[in-house]
């Protein structure tokens, strides 16, 4: 049975810490909630216990279709065994309808189908408001490496490919996501972070109503619910 050692990290959303076995890690969720890097903070009850179980069952159907990811097993509501991975310093994201930023920055409006599913890199720096970035930029600044831009890549579009199908299953819209890859010792980049409703933007098929952090970043009420209706749906 693995130990639980240290905590070697605390970010927003999530405790990382150390164990007995060198090549294994345990990531504790929590019910802390931020929005626009941190300028907004507040809590969902229950939201750690969410987005661990449903990113756990997110990773085991994309284990399954091929793309390898560092979950290993739950241990409880709160706590998954991982594999220790070196986080790649970059926000993938993938949209597949126009919402937030990506309309904003380009005046299109929110919910307007795009003719192909657009992938961009947000660098991880909160000092730095995570600033869009791209291949040119990452090479050169050593970021990641051709061979590796190229695993990111095939492994976000694959993502999405898998999610899409698997939400339209369900009532459910796949707007756009936002994943993280890392590096396990031998160099191979896997998916790692999360998958939840603070990483995904979910809207209902026939209202389009939001099923994910934007209710909180917006205000909008009803966040708790939103949050267990998209946690139910994956269970049903």
């Amino acid at each position: 049975m693995t130990t639980k050692m240290g905590q070697l990290y605390e970010g927003k959303a999530k405790r990382v810490y150390a164990t007995d076995d060198e090549g294994r890690y345990i990531v504790e969720y929590k019910d802390d909630a931020t929005a626009f890097n941190g300028a907004k903070r507040g809590t969902i009850a229950g939201k750690g216990v969410i987005n661990n179980q449903m990113s756990n069952a997110l990773f085991k159907l994309l284990e399954s279709k091929g793309v390898r990811t560092h979950f290993l097993e739950q241990l409880s509501d709160r706590e998954t065994l991982v594999r220790a991975v070196k986080i790649v310093p970059l926000e993938i994201i993938i949209r597949n309808v126009a919402a937030g930023s990506f309309s904003k920055r380009y005046g299109v409006e929110e919910g307007q189908e795009l003719k192909c599913p657009t992938l961009e890199y947000s660098l991880k720096n909160d000092a730095l408001n995570d600033p869009l970035i791209n291949d040119s930029h990452i090479l050169a600044l050593g970021i990641a490496t051709e061979k590796e831009l190229d695993a990111i890549r095939t492994m976000a579009y694959k993502v999405n490919d898998v999610l899409k199908e698997f939400f339209a299953g369900i009532g459910v819209k796949l707007i756009d996501f936002k994943i993280e890859a890392g590096r396990l010792p031998d160099g191979e980049i896997i998916l790692a972070d999360e998958i939840s409703p603070d990483t995904c933007r979910f809207w209902d098929a026939k209202t389009n109503e939001k099923l994910d952090k934007d209710r909180f970043r917006r205000d909008l009420g009803g966040v708790e619910e939103a949050y267990h209706e998209i946690f139910s749906r994956i269970n049903q």
